[in-house]
């Protein structure tokens, strides 16, 4: 039983201060043992150059690039951000596979929501027009979030670490969109997601780590790494009453759809 990691962040300066080994050795290693692919999201240019230098050293390691909402802080120029981008998603050698991640959040109160909005539509233009799968992240705006999405029908995606109603869920699988379940879905009080899992089809439901981040019942609070996926398969398992193995190849054949790895 082999995990398709949809989403992870293995720049992060976390995995070099925690681990014992090399970030290299490590992605290695969970390639070789737990983990069939993993997709490897970039936030702003400098961080999405750091996810494909990692992914030219591991072959089943591919990436996603965007500008993050939360990012845009870091950022003294959207455009030349957004277009740097754009030339790494046209380069080859990036192994670039989904724009993203990309989308609004609105947890903080000082959030520049025009700003997010810009840079969000922005991008969902460039996926229309180099015809590439977008990465969602949505944190506290279903309903702007949504906006877009509906905005743009030819524009396809996953909504990565799912936060909103069953409602919602649905709705994205009428639109032809994927639903992406993290760590959280494990947790013991994570009704929404359970009941959002519960009620779409599994051939539209992908698994991720966001690693290093959101790391799965009973792993709170660690490093978080691809081969917990194991906890979040055998919750969504459950959930939809099948076994550990079949939701494992499920899953792992969703991703390779959508991402358009053979």
């Amino acid at each position: 039983m082999k995990f398709f990691d949809s989403h992870a962040h293995y720049y992060d300066e976390r995995f070099e201060s925690e681990l014992d080994v090399s970030v290299d050795e490590f992605i290695g290693a969970l390639l070789a043992a737990d983990v069939s692919y993993i997709v490897n999201i970039g936030t702003m240019p400098s961080t999405s150059r750091a996810a494909i230098a990692q992914a030219k050293k591991h072959e089943n390691m591919y990436t996603a690039v965007g500008v993050h909402p939360g990012d845009l802080r870091f950022l003294s120029d959207d455009g030349a951000a957004l277009a740097e981008t754009e030339a790494l998603i046209l380069d080859p050698a990036s192994k670039c596979v989904c724009l993203g991640e990309i989308g609004l959040d609105y947890h903080y109160p000082d959030t520049d929501k025009e700003r997010q909005m810009a840079a969000y539509v922005a991008q969902m233009e460039m996926a229309r027009r180099l015809d590439m799968p977008v990465a969602i992240h949505d944190r506290e705006a279903h309903e702007d979030v949504m906006s877009v999405i509906r905005a743009y029908p030819d524009v396809r995606g996953v909504m990565h670490s799912f936060s909103g109603s069953a409602e919602m869920a649905k709705e994205l699988v009428r639109l032809g969109w994927l639903v992406s379940f993290s760590g959280t879905l494990t947790f013991t009080n994570a009704r929404k997601p359970k009941e959002a899992a519960a009620a779409i089809p599994i051939e539209h439901i992908l698994i991720e780590t966001d690693a290093p981040y959101l790391a799965p019942h009973p792993k709170r609070g660690t490093l978080n790494h691809s081969g917990n996926l194991r906890y979040t398969n055998a919750t969504l398992a459950a959930i939809k009453g099948i076994s550990e193995d079949e939701c494992a190849a499920i899953t792992a054949e969703n991703a390779k759809r959508f991402y358009g790895i053979k």
